[in-house]
């Protein structure tokens, strides 16, 4: 059975920083080979083309948009032509991130209100834009994907990803309280060690691992969690499937972990 067979569904950081396959990129394949109609958007041309060229490649539907979630008029553009064409989006999927090394001692302020930016007024502007048309639609989900970083600390000197990610997590529960009696369903991803091309690309972070090799980061991180591995991209997808299909229409306000059982087991410590 297809889980979104029918839906439209908006995939926000559906590129990938690098070759492989990221959050967003897994999730906007899983979501098409799930019946979904899938917009994928990203500031990355060439690496939203490259995701929807993998899902047309299984016969699945998908189209693309540059889109900066910066933008806030790029973003009022897109989703208008996502309307036009399609008449409703039913799943919008948050998956832009980005991070940057350093405490609120040594971080360029600049580049904190960047990672704000991205990371927090990004998802702002594209719920703003979508919720009214989910209400005029009878309701929708929507999936921020957050981190496990932003309910504790990681062991990586990162403050403005730590702040951004919790307040997205905030903004999501809320959001999710005044918009439940119009069927609007908003839920958070809390994805914890996962294996993808980001995490591979962030400057300085193999590093902070004491580590100048990423192989030997990766199998530091997969030490680090209970489980005995990290994630991967799809295990994100997966949950994000969930969230975004009928089986979750009860499920508001939450903040799935998912994780390996990571957060767990420092919690016990």
């Amino acid at each position: 059975m297809q889980e979104l067979a029918g839906k439209v569904a908006l995939v926000v950081g559906a590129g990938s920083i690098a070759s492989g396959i990221g959050n967003g990129r897994a999730t906007a394949i899983t979501f098409a080979r799930e019946g979904a109609t899938v917009i994928c958007a990203d500031i990355d041309e060439k690496a939203v083309d490259e995701t929807a060229r993998m899902i047309h490649d299984e016969g699945l539907r998908a189209s693309t948009v540059q889109l900066d979630v910066t933008d806030f008029e790029a973003v009022g553009r897109t989703v208008s032509g996502v309307i036009a064409e399609h008449g409703r989006i039913d799943v919008l999927h948050n998956n832009v991130g980005i991070n940057s090394l350093g405490s609120v001692v040594d971080i360029d302020l600049d580049e904190f209100d960047r990672v704000m930016r991205v990371n927090l007024n990004g998802a702002v502007h594209t719920m703003r834009e979508v919720i009214p048309h989910m209400v005029g639609n009878g309701g929708g989900s929507i999936i921020n994907i957050s981190s496990l970083a932003s309910l504790q600390w990681g062991g990586v000197s990162y403050a403005a990803y730590y702040a951004s990610k919790a307040a997205l997590n905030h903004i999501t529960r809320t959001t999710a309280i005044e918009f439940a009696p119009q069927q609007v369903r908003v839920n958070s991803i809390l994805p914890g060690l996962i294996k993808t091309p980001m995490a591979a690309n962030v400057p300085g972070l193999a590093e902070s691992y004491s580590s100048q090799d990423i192989e030997e980061m990766w199998r530091t991180r997969d030490r680090m969690v209970p489980m005995g591995r990290m994630g991967e991209a799809w295990d994100v997808a997966n949950a994000a499937l969930y969230l975004a299909s009928d089986r979750a229409k009860y499920i508001t306000g939450i903040d799935l972990v998912v994780d390996g059982g990571l957060n767990v087991g420092r919690a016990a410590v």
